[in-house]
């Protein structure tokens, strides 16, 4: 009788074992690239078609491989780099494992082609699905060249759950991005269905961060160096004016490996704390030098994640580092004793329009018509003081409280110097500028403003694309911004679409030049807009379907809150929300309305 216990085949291994390596065709990029830099190459090419299902080739001018291990390098565990259990914790190379390769051939069609420097003939070998098709000589320059055809060609369930083209375009140029900044020595170029993406020259780590974000980020850098006997630490952090509403300019590196590390970013974050706004994130580009055997790489498949064994110790470091840097460039507040502070305005207030106060006094009232003397002495003032007619009248205290009306008879230009956070409408009240209380049959409803806004803006922008494009209103000047490469990309590949949406734009080099905006976009409202556009668009994984609903959010994102000044505009605000087919939520998903009931406004008493 035979047990339920199997050997699974090597082609289902070598498939279940891809699955853990290889998840997407990014992670095709980053292994080969990743063994390009291990070769020792000086410069290395990505050549990529249809995101990667269709073509992925990585050229380098690295040390090559003769014919024998070629062959070899396709086995599962066949590595170069260690030989023994020792080898993990002096680790110097970024791949170690020796299964990318095996991996990657059991997934696809493979051609390699390579050379070493004391042959002059190289090696051709073509691999599909594990099996080695054909081997043959070949004329080759010293170096590599894989590609990889038809990803997951014999798994056709992982590549229906790949994403649209650009959002897997999107994780090939971060894998590129992260092993180009970890070696601005070596040239680096991409190109993507016939379009160069990069074109990076050797360069110092500060050229290199400037070449890929855009030539405008050297003015943002704040320099981080710090040499201590556990850790040394390199880098720049951005200044706090560009933090982000995204994590997408967090990079983290250790011997020149990118990981990630939640305890690390919260030492960052707490470096920035009373420096940026809530729910922004700082960009930092920080580089580690710890010796190999205080760290262990080997606790996940694609090596993103590392344990540190003095990771306390670093924690602190890091954070103080930071802070003296942001102190050292004037970018952390400062007390100056001798700068005039009688002028000082909070920043939360800095932008509102001052508002005299406004004083109503009755003409008719005289605080000093007579009263009935009081002979009694408890008023403390002597006889002489009484004799010289002090004390002698005493005004009532009504009289005097009636010498400033308190009454809510403002005239329609009075009322609208009211501030926004003091206005009372008949049973409505908006408090902080933020919520609107309104008393119902079974309590207190709650409306946050904010996100009302942004359903009402949104909704009516939908219906609007819906039937015609939205019109666009023309800008008497063109509106610059510079574009990092992924951004631009992210312009040029929905170009048609955007424009749908009222912006009318051309793409010079880097530059974005704005020609026509929507027409219930403000024109100070143009910045936020398009960074809140990176931001939904460019680090998130989004359907192509729902493009439109994010282009959209961020449009109504941006728009200052309208003026509720008195009850008409309250009542008609209200109105327009109840109009909403979703009123209850905000586009993105928030909660809008909140009903305070009598019984759990009875429990806070």
């Amino acid at each position: 009788m035979s047990g339920i216990i199997k050997i699974l085949p090597d082609h289902i291994a070598s498939q279940i074992a891809a699955g853990e390596v290889i998840q997407r065709p990014a992670s095709v990029v980053k292994e080969l690239i990743e063994n390009a830099v291990d070769a020792k190459s000086t410069r290395i090419q990505v050549i990529i078609k249809d995101a990667g299902k269709t073509l992925i080739q990585v050229i380098d001018d690295g040390n090559g491989m003769n014919s024998e291990d070629a062959i070899v390098c396709f086995e599962r565990h066949a590595t170069s780099k260690i030989s023994s259990a020792d080898d993990l914790f002096s680790l110097q190379t970024k791949g170690f494992r020796g299964e990318a390769l095996a991996s990657i051939a059991s997934i696809a069609h493979v051609v390699l082609k390579t050379k070493i420097d004391t042959i002059d003939i190289g090696t051709e070998i073509c691999i599909e699905g594990s099996k080695i098709i054909s081997q043959t000589e070949c004329v080759f320059s010293k170096g590599t060249s894989f590609e990889i055809k038809n990803l997951f060609y014999n798994v056709p369930a992982r590549r229906n759950f790949l994403k649209s083209e650009s959002m897997e375009f999107r994780h090939i140029e971060e894998e590129f991005e992260r092993v180009a900044l970890a070696h601005p020595e070596i040239s680096f170029s991409l190109h993507h269905n016939n379009q160069e993406i990069y074109s990076l020259s050797p360069s110092n780590y500060r050229r290199r961060i400037c070449d890929i974000l855009g030539k405008s980020s050297n003015d943002k850098l704040v320099p981080i160096e710090e040499d201590t006997d556990i850790v040394s630490i390199r880098g720049f952090v951005l200044k706090p004016e560009f933090a982000r509403k995204t994590r997408g300019e967090q990079f983290f590196f250790v011997n020149n490996r990118f990981f990630k590390d939640s305890y690390f970013n919260h030492a960052v974050n707490k470096a920035f704390e009373g420096l940026i706004q809530p729910k922004y994130y700082p960009g930092y580009f920080l580089f580690f030098s710890i010796y190999p055997n205080k760290l262990d790489v080997n606790i996940h498949p694609t090596k993103t994640e590392i344990r540190f064994e003095e990771d306390k110790f670093i924690y602190s470091i890091l954070l103080s580092s930071i802070r003296q840097a942001l102190g050292k460039y004037n970018v952390m507040p400062t007390l100056d004793f001798e700068q005039e502070t009688a002028f000082d305005v909070p920043l939360s207030v800095r932008n509102q329009t001052p508002i005299e106060p406004i004083i109503r006094v009755n003409p008719d009232f005289n605080p000093f018509q007579s009263f009935p003397n009081n002979s009694k002495t408890s008023s403390g003032l002597s006889p002489a003081l009484k004799a010289q007619g002090f004390g002698q009248m005493i005004p009532d205290k009504e009289a005097w409280q009636n010498f400033y009306q308190t009454e809510d008879t403002y005239t329609e230009q009075e009322q609208q110097l009211i501030p926004e956070e003091e206005i009372e409408v008949t049973k409505k009240y908006l408090t902080k500028d933020r919520y609107i209380f309104t008393p119902t049959k079974s309590g207190v409803l709650l409306i946050d403003r904010k996100r009302a806004q942004e359903r009402i803006t949104y909704d009516s922008l939908m219906s609007q694309f819906i039937n015609s494009p939205i019109h666009s209103q023309q800008l008497l000047f063109p509106y610059n911004v510079e574009l990092s490469k992924n951004e631009k990309v992210l312009w040029e590949s929905h170009k048609s679409l955007i424009q749908r949406f009222g912006f009318e734009f051309e793409i010079s080099g880097n530059q974005l030049l704005l020609n026509g905006i929507p027409s219930c976009l403000p024109e100070d409202a143009i910045y936020s807009c398009i960074e809140n556009i990176h931001d939904t668009l460019g680090h998130k994984e989004i359907d192509k379907g729902e493009i439109a609903h994010f282009i959209v959010l961020s449009v109504a994102r941006s728009i200052s809150q309208s003026s509720l000044k008195s009850k008409l505009i309250v009542d008609s605000f209200i109105e327009n929300l109840f109009q909403c087919r979703d009123h209850q939520y905000s586009p993105s998903g928030k909660t809008i309305l909140s009903t305070l009931t009598l019984e759990e406004i009875k429990s806070k008493f």
